[in-house]
């Protein structure tokens, strides 16, 4: 039986699920409405019995409060998602070059830290150009026409015009679907347990890290006892 190990615990797997659904909802509805079918019930639209304008826009408030939790109930999480995503490293340059390679022969260079040096990249970008959706959508639902609304739903186009190939992108490689990222899935799905050589050949310093972090609490414990 191989060896698994929890890259995410629970609170966190909801905390993605419920980010995606709803990110998913808002691009999904925004593209539509952005294709000149607003007068066209989407496919949601049909089978939800709501406008396409009114899910878009339930959609963009729900990611706002996603957001505001994030930032006020899960404060050390999202301090820890900060730190790990700006930190750098020595061979990150090494480990962005030989990526290409590597995802798809596996063999990816060792890196430290929770995340690989690409995910801290688009973990940035992400955040960003989600906080520029969200900022300027909640921009547009407060004012009613002029140069403030012209300028708001500039940055609101190109936002979604930039966060959906990275968010594609995410989709990819989170899925497993590129040959060095198989089995990657479960980090986040299905119990987030994943095989133990799976994270090795993904994220070999988190992985001793979190070896060496249980063998100290372990030597702990005995020594209480």
């Amino acid at each position: 039986m191989r060896r698994t190990v929890e890259r995410y615990n629970r609170r966190t797997r909801w905390f993605h699920a419920a980010t995606y659904v709803v990110v998913l909802a808002l691009l999904g509805t925004g593209w539509w409405l952005l294709s000149g079918q607003e007068g066209r019930p989407s496919p949601a639209a049909r089978i939800t019995g709501v406008p396409d304008t009114d899910l878009h826009f339930w959609a963009g408030w729900g990611l706002t409060g996603i957001a505001v939790a994030a930032v006020t109930l899960g404060v050390r999480g999202a301090r820890t998602f900060a730190r790990e995503s700006i930190r750098y490293d020595r061979g990150d340059a090494t480990w962005l070059r030989r990526w290409p390679g590597a995802a798809v022969s596996g063999r990816f260079p060792r890196h430290e830290g929770h995340f690989d040096p690409g995910q801290r990249i688009a973990n940035l970008v992400l955040v960003l150009l989600l906080a520029a959706l969200v900022g300027s959508g909640v921009g547009l639902t407060q004012v009613g026409g002029g140069a403030a609304f012209v300028w708001l739903h500039r940055v609101h186009r190109w936002a979604t015009y930039l966060v959906t190939p990275v968010l594609l992108g995410h989709i990819l490689i989170a899925a497993g679907l590129l040959p060095g990222y198989r089995g990657v899935a479960r980090s986040m799905h299905l119990g987030g347990r994943l095989p133990v050589d799976v994270a090795r050949r993904l994220w070999p310093g988190w992985l001793a890290a979190r070896a060496s972090a249980a063998k100290n609490e372990s030597f702990s414990e005995n020594r209480q006892g």
